[in-house]
């Protein structure tokens, strides 16, 4: 049965626990920043950073709003990443059968720096990055070695305000289709007006975001523009890696 993330991210209080505890379980180097103007650090996901919480500030009717998306790799049940790998170095990125989890292999370094900058382009949420040094695409790994050995990833085990849960994929589903439903409530329930300015509910638009084709899936109570450009899958035009998962799909429905 494969395994999913649901996150909550209005429970998200960017703490940013899930960053160092992911990069404390794959021994990460520390990686150099400088001030930006923001107070996302690092900038943006990096060979040595799987796991980023991504701010974004926002005015809305004179309050000053903050929404915090803790971006990852989505564990696509199609991988386009895997699809375009696969035409040059078959395994160099792989879907593991029991858990569902998608996974960049040493094989990665025998791919020239054209045909990774080619897989990352594939990925509609812009999530792999190639290793300058070692030459290897890296990204989530879902922790695979713990959940192979029963236990939960360690940005799920790590977030203090049980922002992320871990189980299997449907019963993530069920979880993230309740939260939504209670969103969907709390919106038309009456509240005074102080607490409509604070919660800002006339801007709101709860949604889970590609709920039927990840591994990772998201409840956002804003529009999507508002998080993170690759919050939601970003429209490209069709490549060679979309066309053979497009192929494929209809079998794999057909096998469940």
């Amino acid at each position: 049965m494969a395994k999913s993330i649901f996150i909550d991210t209005t429970r998200c209080t960017a703490c940013r626990g899930c960053q160092v505890a992911c990069k404390q379980w794959h021994d990460h180097v520390a990686v150099p920043t400088k001030q930006t103007g923001t107070h996302q650090n690092p900038p943006d996901l990096t060979p040595n950073n799987f796991k980023l919480v991504r701010f974004s500030e926002h005015k809305i009717d004179g309050h000053v709003h903050w929404l915090f998306f803790p971006d990852q790799c989505r564990h696509c049940l199609q991988p386009a990443c895997k699809a375009t790998a696969d035409m040059y170095v078959e395994g160099a990125i792989v879907l593991d059968e029991a858990t569902g989890i998608v996974v960049c292999t040493e094989k990665t370094k025998d791919l020239t720096k054209e045909q990774c900058d080619e897989i990352i382009d594939s990925c509609p949420y812009n999530i792999p990055r190639r290793n300058e040094v070692s030459g290897e695409l890296a990204k989530c790994d879902m922790c695979i070695d713990r959940v192979q050995a029963g236990l939960v990833p360690m940005c799920v085990k790590t977030c203090c305000t049980g922002a992320m849960s871990f189980g299997e994929r449907e019963d993530m589903l069920i979880k993230a289709k309740l939260r939504l439903t209670q969103a969907q409530a709390d919106l038309e329930r009456p509240k005074s007006e102080l607490e409509t300015k604070i919660a800002c509910d006339v801007h709101k638009s709860c949604t889970i975001l590609d709920q039927e084709d990840l591994g990772v899936i998201y409840f956002l109570e804003m529009p999507r523009e508002m998080y993170h450009q690759y919050a939601a899958r970003e429209i490209k035009p069709l490549n060679r890696a979309d066309f053979l998962a497009s192929l494929t799909k209809p079998f794999k429905n057909i096998l469940g």
